[in-house]
């Protein structure tokens, strides 16, 4: 599993360090990741085998065409990229990705079980307070 916070530097190149934890066989990330941009956040969302397998067996439950299923795979898969590891764990994000995320030089990766996400260490920051609170909604049994 993708678990803790990290708070790294992207460097002029766009490079960025993949906390050693991370690049495991168990989470089948050991040789690279892929990344894409989040559906639902400013963030990237980056994941191994595992996370791969949850998104193609969920577009794979939708009709064949349908406008939620082509939803899916125009977010998921055409917007993807498979990203090898340097020799010292960097990945290189793309400019693409780093400008719809809004990433600037400082971010924060988020272990999230079978997933992990970049964030712009400001966005956040701005975030993380609203989040803590609608977790403990949730967990006391009333959120939906």
């Amino acid at each position: 599993m993708f678990l803790g916070t990290f708070e790294k530097q992207l460097d002029g190149k766009r490079r960025l360090l993949i906390p050693q934890e991370f690049r495991t066989s168990e989470n089948g990330a050991e040789h690279g990741v892929f990344c894409f941009l989040s559906m639902k956040d400013d963030c990237l969302e980056a994941g191994g085998d595992p996370l791969m397998a949850d998104y193609v067996d969920r577009i794979e439950a939708l009709p064949f065409g349908s406008e939620d299923r082509t939803a899916l795979e125009e977010a998921f898969y055409a917007g993807q990229r498979p990203l090898s590891y340097d020799g010292g764990g960097r990945i290189t994000l793309p400019e693409s990705l780093c400008e719809e995320a809004g990433l600037t030089d400082e971010v924060v990766i988020l272990g999230m079980g079978r997933r992990f996400r970049i964030w712009d260490k400001a966005k956040w920051e701005a975030r993380k307070p609203g989040s803590r609170k609608r977790a403990g909604v949730v967990m006391s049994g009333e959120g939906a």
